[in-house]
């Protein structure tokens, strides 16, 4: 019984080892130094994009803002389809998923994991898989706090 034992104990000895070889060591200071970096380069470029608008193409600041969001989303979708804004992911972790590109990117990659099952059941049932919390609890929050408003404009408070 105790050699049992310490055959058991000896495997999850090995096993632990074998564990703590395996698992990558990160470094936490690099990781967020690297996600600022990338989120810091997504906003510049918008901001880039807000000022050549606004500046250069006379648009005003709502106009100009809706080409910045159509023009990041778009960039980031064909950086998804040449399997390129999956490599800045790997490199700046959520300094690349945060922001509007991060989640361009989620319903791009799964339009093109299904694209396979077709138009209907593959790109058009799946698109959504991944954006659609998001969307429903980003409807739902905004309803929510839009009550919340009119109750407060209501009695006065606001």
């Amino acid at each position: 019984m105790d050699e049992q034992k310490k055959q058991e104990e000896q495997k999850k000895q090995e096993y632990a080892e074998y564990v703590k070889e395996v698992t990558p060591k990160n470094n936490l200071f690099l990781q967020m130094a690297k996600a600022f970096l990338v989120g810091g380069i997504i906003c510049m470029i918008g901001q880039a994009i807000l000022n050549t608008a606004q500046q250069k193409y006379g648009l005003d600041k709502d106009t100009a803002g809706s080409w910045c969001s159509m023009l990041l989303v778009l960039t980031s979708a064909v950086l998804t389809g040449f399997n390129l804004y999956q490599r800045l992911v790997k490199f700046g972790g959520a300094g690349a998923l945060v922001p509007i590109t991060g989640f361009a990117n989620s319903v791009a990659s799964t339009a093109i994991e299904y694209q396979k099952e077709g138009q209907v059941y593959g790109i058009g049932c799946k698109i959504f898989t991944i954006a659609g919390p998001v969307i429903l609890y980003g409807i739902f929050t905004s309803w929510v706090l839009g009550v919340i408003y009119w109750i407060g404009k209501m009695a006065g408070v606001l």
